[in-house]
């Protein structure tokens, strides 16, 4: 229900953002540098986590993907995959297969700290995925998923499996679920305040005089 409604409003993360800063939640903004690949792609939906360790060589006979696989396996439509990489820059998660596969299940986008790869095909996927940057690297022998629906810190964020992800192209919000019904309420009055606000800019009204009035800037 609330997923289907931010995404009705169409409500921008920094409006979120704002609200949460309200409620004493001044952290559920990831890092600055999570981008989106395709800027005119929103992604709103509830997280499903995977939490990836470096590694430095391929172990013998031990398939690297297993535990990415089976979470990409067991996506529902509307989920948003989001992948802890660290801060190593050495792990491209992401790419254009495991993309496809998203879409098959009708899954909303991916969010990672790490690296993504294929990025043309992914673009003429329509696919929407944030990154923390993009290269060629496989993550076999660099990182492996260790642990699938469990609590992360994605880009200094912390994310538990279900929050609601929002990304646009000013970056990504995590919603905690406890708080998701008071942030759509706040969110959608902010919006109309800000439609109001606007207009009222248009119409001519002196900013000061707007702020006074509408208390929103």
């Amino acid at each position: 229900r609330v997923v289907g409604a931010l995404r009705r409003h169409r409500v921008p993360t920094a409006v979120l953002s704002d609200v949460l800063d309200g409620l004493g939640r001044r952290d559920q903004a990831l890092a600055p540098g999570i981008r989106p690949l395709d800027l005119a792609l929103d992604v709103v939906g509830r997280a499903r986590t995977g939490l990836y360790m470096p590694v430095f060589h391929v172990e013998p006979g031990v398939n690297p993907y297993d535990l990415e696989i089976r979470l990409i396996d067991d996506l529902k439509p509307d989920e948003v995959v989001v992948l802890a990489c660290g801060d190593a820059g050495r792990i491209a998660p992401w790419g254009e297969l495991l993309s496809t596969a998203c879409i098959a299940r009708g899954a909303a986008g991916c969010v990672t700290d790490g690296l993504v790869r294929d990025i043309r095909q992914i673009t003429e996927l329509k696919f929407p995925v944030f990154h923390g940057g993009i290269g060629p690297l496989d993550s076999k022998g660099r990182g492996r998923v260790m642990a699938i629906d469990v609590p992360i810190e994605c880009a200094g964020t912390l994310v538990r499996p279900g929050d609601i992800v929002v990304g646009d192209a000013d970056g990504v919000v995590v919603i905690p679920r406890d708080l998701e019904d008071e942030v759509l309420r706040l969110a959608v009055e902010k919006v109309s305040g800000e439609n109001a606000t606007r207009a009222a800019l248009l119409a001519g009204e002196p900013l000061a005089s707007v702020f006074a009035r509408l208390g929103i800037l």
